[in-house]
């Protein structure tokens, strides 16, 4: 997830270069949607023939009313709110800015965490979240300035943020009955479907014709890796790990971006980003010791 999510940023940055990001945001959503649908029934299928299926692929537990109506409003926040509060921000917003702000999230859902019971969250725990915090800050957080010309995008990344936060803890129920693709997929359509509806202007203004072969694939990998495959791992690990434990591996993102951009687009790799990576992968560390001193406490 990790990995993907990295890269994904230089991949949609070139990709910018030619479509708008609401366009083009849009058009993920397509079809990741339609690959997520398709993935769902083909499960369906498989377990009214008898196949066994592992519980991230499919569960057995019917609907109740309760999780219809959680899977239409966690769409709207974690897919329609947090995709258009995020592409949007990040266009309003330097690139420092939107990252040091999503270096935020585990603490986020740590606090979350903990106030709805969720998880005990261990002092290791949150000084590995610290640190790791730091480690963001020293890759993409000096020189960083919030307010003025930034201040619109700043608050529209950290909205992002707060829908994605809701979005994680507010899921954690369902998937403990149902599997990760099908929340994750259900989800994805009932927010992606306004949103297609509230872009379908600026997708109008495009001119499709004259965009290069590279950004083609480049969404359609960026759909399938970065919004399908990505996804049903972070859902996994939420189900499997918690939602703090699981977060606090995001703050590896920036990192991977880094080197990508580093290796590919010839972004400066500087003394600063290389101490924040290892801060950053030190944090993490302390949040899996953490763990495991919790687990006995919990028996």
């Amino acid at each position: 997830m990790v990995l993907v999510w990295g890269a994904n940023f230089s991949v949609i940055k070139r990709a910018f270069e030619e479509v708008p990001p609401q366009p083009f945001n849009a058009l993920r959503l397509v079809i990741a949607s339609a690959v997520f649908l398709a993935a769902i029934e083909y499960a369906k299928r498989r377990a009214r023939r008898g196949h066994v299926q592992s519980s991230i692929l499919h569960t057995p537990h019917s609907l109740t009313r309760r999780d219809r109506i959680d899977l239409v409003w966690l769409g709207l926040v974690g897919h329609l709110g947090y995709q258009f509060f995020f592409v949007g921000g990040v266009a309003l917003t330097s690139a420092s800015n939107a990252a040091l702000i999503v270096g935020a999230t585990p603490a986020m859902l740590a606090v979350g965490s903990a106030v709805l019971g969720r998880e005990r969250i261990s002092l290791l725990h949150w000084i590995g979240a610290g640190v790791s915090g730091f480690g963001i800050y020293l890759v993409v957080g000096l020189g960083a300035s919030f307010g003025g010309a930034t201040l619109r995008g700043d608050l529209m990344v950290l909205a992002s943020m707060l829908c994605w936060t809701t979005f994680t803890l507010g899921a954690v129920s369902l998937i403990k009955r149902h599997s990760p693709l099908y929340v994750t997929g259900m989800t994805m359509v009932f927010g992606g479907v306004p949103y297609v509806v509230m872009a379908i202007p600026q997708i109008l203004k495009v001119q499709w014709l004259e965009v290069s072969a590279w950004t083609l694939w480049a969404l359609v990998l960026s759909a399938t890796l970065a919004l399908n495959l990505a996804y049903i791992i972070w859902y996994v690990g939420v189900q499997r790990l918690g939602p703090a434990r699981t977060s606090i591996y995001s703050n590896g993102v920036p990192v991977v971006a880094m080197i990508v951009a580093w290796l590919w687009l010839g972004e400066p790799l500087t003394v600063n980003k290389l101490a924040g990576a290892a801060a950053v992968l030190t944090g993490v560390l302390l949040t899996r010791l953490g763990r495991r001193i919790l687990r006995p406490a919990l028996r």
